[in-house]
């Protein structure tokens, strides 16, 4: 009987929909040498992440093991899969492959960071693979809603894995590589243990439509508007831009890219020769001098990011360009769960300003990952053993086991920490391994359990009272402790100030403590942080987070 065992952990992903990061191993148990596949990020919100720049996988327990790490392997370039990699390659420094397009967004990262450039290894598609340790990593075409998209082969001594990635069986993509049924098909020639698969799309019963299928209602629909024509999309599908560029220069329109990763992706296609004879644009400095109805932008922020185009646009002006009355905006998009909010708040300020809103998401716009039909399709060509899904929220994930279960294949559902061992006949749980989420605050990595979002959140909801309080030599109070409120009425229910009843307050608690209580900071701190919260409550309905300074003069 083997020693050895095959492993997977989700690190993220597995569970929500966004900051991917899959371990691999194959081993001794807990001695197990690994690989990463993707490391990527989300974004955060207002309501449950304020002030937060980026959500990060904690990745804690690989980090403990980065002398087993061999390699990390980005599957392509959408931020939730390659977000993550220079932000942790101080912690992991394990070599990074990709391929072309991919690696070139993967060096621009490292470059900001000012990590080294050679650290991303560039690769050929299948049938090349990369060996590093026990494994033998293959990145296979697929197609998907950005260019150079892979699943991988992954070749291990316990048997072979296949890790689709994000994916759609799309044969007309535009850009990028269609989906070759007679590839896929022949990676079970030699038996497929366990296949990792996309969840996102599992309740979708209708097949996924083609990328290619959006040209012509998007080309007419430019045609027909009149004003100046704004449209937004995921800046990482370069083939959507590539036909929204297209169409406006079919509506004889001068086309202008606004956004900085817009721009990036765009640069990065060109230079790898993935995005060839994508029409000419012009500057925003340009764009000022052309006639209003005859300019075409196409923007950034199409989930409603405060500090995108979109947004900005939408409450005022952008690089000198302001919306009329009579313009149109699309939406080339689909709104990721979550972002709904943000996304109807720039569709009501652009109503206001008399700007005809479109929402894509039927006709214009199609989803880069695989409906239910399009997993039928990847269970029956690959005929696995077992069936791992990923990349989807809790019910994504058990429904697409149930679907593993109708096609006759064993499934499991693994959550982010959950160690699964691929080493038998079935797969079962091997163990359970802390994982949670890091925040990007301002230029500090923070942990989800710090305390900082959820203080920052309570003083969001419940307002801030400072207190400030002088004692002499002898532990007598110096006057009366004098109070300063943010996010709180200034006014309550006496029609006092709200200052005034807080320092009235607490004055009659200094009046009153004991020789043992003013000796005490914390116990003084406890009762004038209780009567804060008491009066305010009183006064105004609300218990507010309360700071304590307490200053002791000294001879």
């Amino acid at each position: 009987m083997s020693t050895e065992r095959l492993i997977y952990l989700p690190l993220g992903g597995a569970g929500e929909i966004g900051m991917n990061a899959y371990v691999y191993g194959y081993g001794a148990p807990g001695k197990e040498r690994l690989i990463l596949v993707d490391l990527g990020l989300t974004f955060p919100d207002m309501d449950t992440t304020p002030g937060v720049d980026l959500i990060l996988p904690d990745i804690t327990w690989l980090a403990d093991r980065r002398d087993r790490l061999e390699a990390i392997f980005i599957t392509h370039g959408h931020e939730d899969h390659i977000g993550a990699v220079a932000q942790y390659y101080d912690r992991l420094g394990a070599p990074i492959y990709a391929r072309t397009f991919t690696a070139n967004l993967a060096r621009r990262k490292m470059a900001e960071f000012g990590h080294p450039e050679k650290a991303v290894k560039t690769v050929s598609p299948w049938p090349e693979a990369t060996q590093v340790g026990p494994f033998g990593v293959g990145y296979v075409p697929i197609s998907h809603s950005i260019p150079e998209s892979s699943g991988l082969v992954i070749d291990t001594p316990g048997g072979r894995i296949v890790h689709t990635g994000d994916f759609k069986i799309d044969l007309t993509p535009g850009v990028g590589e269609p989906f070759d049924h007679a590839l896929w098909e022949s990676l079970a020639e030699p038996g497929v243990k366990a296949l990792t698969c996309d969840s996102t799309n599992v309740f979708s019963h209708h097949e996924g439509r083609s990328e290619s299928s959006v040209a012509e209602p998007i080309t007419n629909l430019v045609a027909q508007s009149k004003g100046m024509f704004v449209c937004t999309t995921f800046a990482s599908n370069v083939a959507r831009l590539k036909t929204l560029a297209e169409a406006g220069v079919r509506a004889g329109r001068s086309v202008c890219l606004m956004g900085r990763a817009m721009q990036r992706m765009v640069e990065a296609g060109k230079e790898t020769g993935v995005l060839t004879g994508f029409p000419a644009t012009i500057s925003p400095e340009e764009a000022k001098a052309v006639p209003h109805e005859q300019l075409m932008l196409i923007v950034t922020g199409s989930q409603g990011e405060r500090r995108a185009a979109s947004a900005q646009l939408a409450s005022g002006k952008y690089n000198g360009m302001a919306l009329r009355d009579g313009d149109t905006f699309l939406f080339s998009s689909k709104t990721i769960p979550g972002n709904e909010r943000g996304v109807i708040r720039i569709m009501n300020q652009m109503s206001e300003l008399g700007v005809d809103v479109i929402e894509g998401e039927d006709r214009y716009h199609v989803s880069g990952h695989a409906n239910r039909p399009d997993l039928d399709v990847m269970h029956k060509l690959l005929k696995p053993q077992m069936l791992i899904p990923m990349h989807g929220e809790h019910r994504h994930l058990r429904e697409h086991v149930k679907l593993a279960k109708a096609n006759g294949i064993q499934g499991i559902l693994a959550v982010n920490g959950m160690m699964i061992d691929l080493s038998g006949n079935a797969p079962k749980v091997a163990e359970y391994v802390e994982t949670g989420r890091s925040y990007l605050d301002g230029s500090v990595r923070v942990g989800a359990l710090d305390g900082i979002v959820r203080d920052r959140i309570r003083m969001a909801l419940n307002g801030h009272v400072m207190i400030n309080v002088i004692l002499d030599e002898e532990d007598d109070p110096l006057g009366d402790p004098w109070v300063e409120t943010m996010g709180l009425a200034e006014t309550g229910r006496s029609r006092a100030a709200l200052v005034d009843v807080l320092e009235e307050d607490l004055a009659q608690f200094m009046g009153r403590a004991t020789d043992k209580t003013l000796k005490d900071d914390g116990k003084l701190e406890e009762g004038l942080r209780k009567v804060a919260r008491q009066s305010t409550q009183t006064e105004i309905g609300k218990r507010p987070e309360v700071t304590v300074v307490i200053s002791r003069l000294t001879e």
